[in-house]
């Protein structure tokens, strides 16, 4: 897991005395209620039938500024991915399609079109939740998102609750398979 910047903006520790998500680093811990939401997210599209990957974009103090779920089968769109649908939203938010200074937080490790419309949506950070060892293309089997020949390069955040943004995924595909 790549390690957040100690001199990044907004580092405060949460006020709970449990761990929030069961993350202990406060730095991490800051973006377990976004990845909660996009949890949220991936479980509704699952429940439409859609692989359930869920997203939401920040804005530098940290509100959700958009949210996305996976809809390529309903909208019949191939760009239809839960960071794009976030990204789309937030952009229309902020009216600009330059989202510095946000986060993209997102259950899956992004793909290549989503690693590539992050950094030409000039976004500051993406934090994600499951490996996707078979399309990932922020460390799995590519590395958009840090290749130097690139004008910008999102800080990464990899692998934040992991195991619970797998299960979705692990229960919709077990689901195909026996049905």
């Amino acid at each position: 897991m790549t390690e957040p910047s100690a001199s990044e903006p907004n580092a405060t520790e949460p006020n709970a005395t449990e761990p929030a998500g069961g993350v202990t680093d406060p730095v991490l811990a800051r973006y377990v209620p976004a990845m909660l939401r996009a949890l949220d997210e991936a479980r509704a599209a699952g429940e439409a039938g859609e692989i359930p990957v869920g997203a939401v974009v920040l804005d530098a103090s940290r509100e959700v500024i958009g949210t996305g779920r996976n809809d390529r089968e309903a909208s019949a769109d191939p760009t239809g991915h839960a960071e794009i649908v976030a990204m789309r939203e937030a952009a229309a938010s902020l009216g600009t399609w330059r989202l510095s200074g946000c986060t993209l937080v997102v259950t899956l490790e992004p793909c290549t079109m989503c690693a590539g419309a992050s950094v030409q949506a000039r976004v500051d950070r993406i934090v994600y939740g499951a490996v996707d060892a078979k399309a990932g293309a922020i460390g799995s089997l590519w590395d958009v998102v840090r290749d130097r020949r690139l004008n910008h390069r999102p800080e990464v955040i990899a692998e934040l609750m992991a195991e619970e943004c797998a299960a979705p995924l692990i229960e919709f595909f077990a689901r195909r398979r026996v049905g």
